[in-house]
Protein backbone atom coordinates (compact mmCIF):
# COMPACT_ATOMS: atom_id res chain seq x y z
CA UNK A 1 0.00 0.00 0.00
CA UNK A 2 1.33 3.41 -0.95
CA UNK A 3 1.33 6.52 1.22
CA UNK A 4 0.80 10.23 0.66
CA UNK A 5 4.52 10.87 0.26
CA UNK A 6 4.76 8.45 -2.67
CA UNK A 7 1.73 10.07 -4.30
CA UNK A 8 3.26 13.53 -3.91
CA UNK A 9 6.54 12.33 -5.42
CA UNK A 10 4.69 10.74 -8.34
CA UNK A 11 2.69 13.90 -9.04
CA UNK A 12 5.82 16.06 -9.00
CA UNK A 13 7.69 13.82 -11.43
CA UNK A 14 4.67 13.26 -13.70
CA UNK A 15 4.14 17.00 -14.02
CA UNK A 16 7.64 17.47 -15.40
CA UNK A 17 7.72 14.51 -17.82
CA UNK A 18 7.99 15.42 -21.51
CA UNK A 19 7.68 12.13 -23.39
CA UNK A 20 5.48 9.04 -23.40
CA UNK A 21 8.32 6.59 -22.76
CA UNK A 22 9.31 8.28 -19.53
CA UNK A 23 5.67 8.42 -18.44
CA UNK A 24 5.24 4.74 -19.27
CA UNK A 25 8.24 3.87 -17.07
CA UNK A 26 6.87 6.00 -14.24
CA UNK A 27 3.45 4.39 -14.56
CA UNK A 28 4.99 0.91 -14.40
CA UNK A 29 6.77 1.86 -11.19
CA UNK A 30 3.74 3.37 -9.40
CA UNK A 31 1.45 0.59 -10.66
CA UNK A 32 3.66 -2.02 -9.03
CA UNK A 33 3.96 0.06 -5.83
CA UNK A 34 0.16 0.19 -5.55
CA UNK A 35 -0.12 -3.58 -5.95
CA UNK A 36 -1.64 -3.53 -9.44
CA UNK A 37 -0.37 -5.50 -12.43
CA UNK A 38 -1.53 -3.37 -15.37
CA UNK A 39 -2.45 0.21 -16.27
CA UNK A 40 -4.07 2.08 -19.16
CA UNK A 41 -4.14 5.78 -20.00
CA UNK A 42 -6.54 6.21 -22.90
CA UNK A 43 -9.00 8.48 -24.63
CA UNK A 44 -12.22 6.63 -25.40
CA UNK A 45 -11.95 6.71 -29.15
CA UNK A 46 -11.03 4.00 -31.63
CA UNK A 47 -7.50 4.64 -32.85
CA UNK A 48 -7.24 6.31 -36.23
CA UNK A 49 -4.26 7.98 -37.90
CA UNK A 50 -6.15 11.28 -38.06
CA UNK A 51 -6.98 11.29 -34.35
CA UNK A 52 -4.29 12.34 -31.89
CA UNK A 53 -5.26 10.79 -28.59
CA UNK A 54 -3.84 9.50 -25.33
CA UNK A 55 -2.96 5.81 -25.59
CA UNK A 56 -0.39 4.46 -23.12
CA UNK A 57 -1.42 0.91 -22.25
CA UNK A 58 0.16 -1.96 -20.34
CA UNK A 59 -2.60 -4.59 -20.62
CA UNK A 60 -2.02 -8.16 -21.85
CA UNK A 61 -1.13 -7.80 -25.53
CA UNK A 62 -3.69 -10.35 -26.68
CA UNK A 63 -6.48 -8.36 -25.03
CA UNK A 64 -5.20 -5.06 -26.44
CA UNK A 65 -5.24 -6.49 -29.96
CA UNK A 66 -8.76 -7.90 -29.58
CA UNK A 67 -9.99 -4.65 -28.02
CA UNK A 68 -8.65 -2.59 -30.91
CA UNK A 69 -9.81 -5.02 -33.61
CA UNK A 70 -13.37 -4.89 -32.27
CA UNK A 71 -13.26 -1.09 -31.81
CA UNK A 72 -14.43 -1.23 -28.20
CA UNK A 73 -13.04 2.07 -26.92
CA UNK A 74 -16.39 3.90 -27.00
CA UNK A 75 -18.62 0.94 -26.09
CA UNK A 76 -16.55 -0.77 -23.41
CA UNK A 77 -18.69 -0.97 -20.21
CA UNK A 78 -15.92 0.38 -17.97
CA UNK A 79 -15.42 3.35 -20.28
CA UNK A 80 -19.17 3.98 -20.47
CA UNK A 81 -19.48 3.83 -16.70
CA UNK A 82 -16.70 6.41 -16.38
CA UNK A 83 -18.87 8.84 -18.37
CA UNK A 84 -21.44 8.72 -15.58
CA UNK A 85 -19.21 9.78 -12.68
CA UNK A 86 -16.42 12.20 -11.81
CA UNK A 87 -14.71 9.98 -9.23
CA UNK A 88 -12.89 6.69 -9.56
CA UNK A 89 -14.68 3.39 -9.16
CA UNK A 90 -13.84 -0.27 -8.76
CA UNK A 91 -14.73 -2.43 -11.74
CA UNK A 92 -16.61 -4.78 -9.42
CA UNK A 93 -19.05 -1.92 -8.79
CA UNK A 94 -19.68 -1.07 -12.46
CA UNK A 95 -23.21 -2.50 -12.45
CA UNK A 96 -24.17 0.06 -9.80
CA UNK A 97 -23.28 2.81 -12.29
CA UNK A 98 -24.69 1.48 -15.55
CA UNK A 99 -27.01 -1.34 -16.55
CA UNK A 100 -24.94 -4.15 -18.01
CA UNK A 101 -26.09 -5.83 -21.19
CA UNK A 102 -25.28 -9.40 -22.17
CA UNK A 103 -22.61 -7.99 -24.50
CA UNK A 104 -21.11 -5.97 -21.63
CA UNK A 105 -20.90 -9.03 -19.41
CA UNK A 106 -19.26 -10.94 -22.25
CA UNK A 107 -16.60 -8.23 -22.65
CA UNK A 108 -15.85 -8.25 -18.91
CA UNK A 109 -15.62 -12.05 -18.91
CA UNK A 110 -13.24 -12.01 -21.88
CA UNK A 111 -11.06 -9.42 -20.14
CA UNK A 112 -10.88 -11.65 -17.07
CA UNK A 113 -9.92 -14.64 -19.16
CA UNK A 114 -7.20 -12.51 -20.77
CA UNK A 115 -5.70 -11.86 -17.33
CA UNK A 116 -7.43 -8.69 -16.09
CA UNK A 117 -9.03 -9.07 -12.67
CA UNK A 118 -10.71 -6.34 -10.64
CA UNK A 119 -9.55 -2.81 -11.34
CA UNK A 120 -10.03 0.87 -10.58
CA UNK A 121 -10.80 3.53 -13.19
CA UNK A 122 -10.36 7.29 -12.78
CA UNK A 123 -12.49 9.29 -15.28
CA UNK A 124 -11.03 12.24 -17.19
CA UNK A 125 -13.62 14.67 -18.54
CA UNK A 126 -12.60 17.99 -20.09
CA UNK A 127 -15.22 19.99 -22.02
CA UNK A 128 -14.36 20.19 -25.71
CA UNK A 129 -12.05 17.18 -25.58
CA UNK A 130 -12.44 13.43 -25.89
CA UNK A 131 -13.51 11.52 -22.79
CA UNK A 132 -10.73 9.49 -21.27
CA UNK A 133 -9.59 7.62 -18.18
CA UNK A 134 -6.72 6.15 -16.23
CA UNK A 135 -7.26 2.55 -15.17
CA UNK A 136 -5.30 0.16 -12.98
CA UNK A 137 -5.98 -3.58 -13.00
CA UNK A 138 -5.18 -6.52 -10.77
CA UNK A 139 -4.31 -9.90 -12.23
CA UNK A 140 -7.24 -12.27 -12.52
CA UNK A 141 -8.03 -13.76 -9.12
CA UNK A 142 -6.22 -11.08 -7.06
CA UNK A 143 -8.04 -8.91 -4.50
CA UNK A 144 -8.28 -5.12 -4.79
CA UNK A 145 -7.03 -3.18 -1.73
CA UNK A 146 -9.85 -0.68 -1.19
CA UNK A 147 -7.99 1.17 1.58
CA UNK A 148 -5.64 2.90 -0.85
CA UNK A 149 -8.18 3.86 -3.53
CA UNK A 150 -8.24 7.59 -2.55
CA UNK A 151 -4.51 7.65 -3.30
CA UNK A 152 -5.07 5.73 -6.55
CA UNK A 153 -7.62 8.43 -7.52
CA UNK A 154 -4.95 11.12 -7.13
CA UNK A 155 -2.35 9.13 -9.06
CA UNK A 156 -4.79 8.45 -11.89
CA UNK A 157 -5.81 12.10 -12.21
CA UNK A 158 -2.24 13.40 -12.38
CA UNK A 159 -1.16 10.57 -14.68
CA UNK A 160 -3.84 11.35 -17.24
CA UNK A 161 -3.05 15.06 -17.14
CA UNK A 162 0.59 14.25 -17.84
CA UNK A 163 -0.39 12.01 -20.77
CA UNK A 164 -2.79 14.65 -22.06
CA UNK A 165 -0.05 17.28 -22.13
CA UNK A 166 2.34 14.94 -23.88
CA UNK A 167 -0.20 14.05 -26.57
CA UNK A 168 -0.95 17.74 -27.21
CA UNK A 169 -4.54 16.70 -27.77
CA UNK A 170 -5.89 20.04 -26.54
CA UNK A 171 -5.96 22.11 -29.71
CA UNK A 172 -6.22 25.92 -29.75
CA UNK A 173 -9.77 27.14 -29.40
CA UNK A 174 -9.89 28.24 -33.01
CA UNK A 175 -9.24 24.63 -34.10
CA UNK A 176 -11.78 23.05 -31.74
CA UNK A 177 -15.37 23.81 -32.80
CA UNK A 178 -17.86 24.33 -30.00
CA UNK A 179 -21.65 24.25 -29.99
CA UNK A 180 -24.02 26.68 -28.36
CA UNK A 181 -26.14 25.32 -25.52
CA UNK A 182 -29.22 25.09 -27.78
CA UNK A 183 -27.23 23.42 -30.58
CA UNK A 184 -25.90 20.84 -28.12
CA UNK A 185 -29.44 20.11 -26.92
CA UNK A 186 -30.58 19.57 -30.49
CA UNK A 187 -27.59 17.37 -31.34
CA UNK A 188 -28.13 15.23 -28.24
CA UNK A 189 -31.71 14.62 -29.35
CA UNK A 190 -30.52 13.91 -32.89
CA UNK A 191 -28.25 11.27 -31.36
CA UNK A 192 -31.32 9.76 -29.71
CA UNK A 193 -32.87 9.36 -33.14
CA UNK A 194 -35.42 12.17 -32.80
CA UNK A 195 -36.78 13.95 -35.87
CA UNK A 196 -36.68 17.73 -36.21
CA UNK A 197 -40.41 17.87 -35.42
CA UNK A 198 -39.97 15.72 -32.30
CA UNK A 199 -37.06 17.87 -31.14
CA UNK A 200 -39.16 21.01 -31.59
CA UNK A 201 -41.89 19.52 -29.40
CA UNK A 202 -39.44 18.45 -26.70
CA UNK A 203 -37.61 21.78 -26.55
CA UNK A 204 -40.67 23.96 -27.15
CA UNK A 205 -39.24 25.75 -30.19
CA UNK A 206 -40.21 25.89 -33.87
CA UNK A 207 -39.28 23.10 -36.24
CA UNK A 208 -37.54 25.56 -38.57
CA UNK A 209 -35.46 26.75 -35.63
CA UNK A 210 -34.41 23.17 -34.91
CA UNK A 211 -33.47 22.65 -38.57
CA UNK A 212 -31.30 25.77 -38.44
CA UNK A 213 -29.60 24.74 -35.19
CA UNK A 214 -28.77 21.31 -36.60
CA UNK A 215 -27.52 22.83 -39.87
CA UNK A 216 -25.31 25.29 -37.97
CA UNK A 217 -23.91 22.45 -35.88
CA UNK A 218 -23.15 20.39 -39.00
CA UNK A 219 -21.43 23.40 -40.55
CA UNK A 220 -19.25 23.88 -37.47
CA UNK A 221 -17.98 20.31 -37.73
CA UNK A 222 -17.90 20.22 -41.52
CA UNK A 223 -20.16 17.16 -41.80
CA UNK A 224 -23.32 16.58 -43.81
CA UNK A 225 -24.92 13.59 -42.09
CA UNK A 226 -26.77 13.67 -38.78
CA UNK A 227 -25.05 10.47 -37.64
CA UNK A 228 -21.59 11.95 -38.19
CA UNK A 229 -22.68 15.11 -36.36
CA UNK A 230 -23.67 13.09 -33.30
CA UNK A 231 -20.41 11.09 -33.39
CA UNK A 232 -18.25 14.22 -33.66
CA UNK A 233 -20.12 15.93 -30.84
CA UNK A 234 -19.60 12.86 -28.63
CA UNK A 235 -15.91 12.57 -29.45
CA UNK A 236 -15.33 16.30 -28.90
CA UNK A 237 -17.11 16.20 -25.54
CA UNK A 238 -19.88 18.61 -26.62
CA UNK A 239 -22.44 15.98 -25.60
CA UNK A 240 -22.01 12.89 -23.43
CA UNK A 241 -23.32 9.35 -23.52
CA UNK A 242 -25.52 10.36 -20.57
CA UNK A 243 -27.13 13.01 -22.82
CA UNK A 244 -27.84 10.35 -25.44
CA UNK A 245 -28.90 7.42 -23.31
CA UNK A 246 -30.52 9.37 -20.50
CA UNK A 247 -29.64 9.77 -16.86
Amino acid sequence: MIGLGQVQDFCAVAGAIKDATALSDLMAEITKAMGFRHYALVHHVDLKPAVRSVHIVDYPQDWVERFQARRLYASDPIHRASHRTNVGFAWSAVQSIISLTAADRSILAEAYEAGLGDGFTVPAHIPGELNGSCSFAMAAGEMLDHRQLPFVQLVGSFAFEAARKISRIHAPQSECPSLTERQAECVALVARGKTDWEISQILGIGQETVIQHVKDARDRYGVTKRTLLAIRALFEGQISFADVFGR
